[in-house]
This record gives C-alpha cells, sequence and structure tokens, in this order.
C-alpha cells in the first residue's frame, strides 16, 4: 500500500486521486449501439409491465 506524505512530513493513507481526463464524445457506431440497447431496454420493460398486467 502506498502512502502520502503531506507537506508537514505526515504520512496518511489517503487514496490518491485519478489522473483527470476529458470525456470523448461517442463515435456513430457507439451511438447506433446506445439506441439499440436502449430500443431493446424499453421493449424488456414493456414485455414486464403487460405480463404483470396480464398476471393479475
Amino acid at each position: 500500500m502506498s502512502y502520502i506524505t503531506e507537506e508537514r512530513g505526515i504520512l496518511n493513507n489517503f487514496a490518491k486521486e485519478p489522473k483527470m481526463y476529458f470525456a470523448e464524445y461517442p463515435t456513430q457506431q457507439q451511438q447506433r449501439s446506445y439506441l439499440f440497447q436502449g430500443v431493446a431496454a424499453l421493449a424488456l420493460l414493456a414485455a414486464v409491465v403487460l405480463t404483470a398486467f396480464a398476471v393479475s
């Protein structure tokens, strides 16, 4: 385990902060994939709700 030393020389075991980076805009292929996943999720949700109504 690594430790961080403060300015006064005191050791602590707080987690190191990760290196920051900027997010990249999704590509066209990723956007189509997200759209497909959203449609599939909505279809699954609709099937669950309709099944619940049919059973009750």
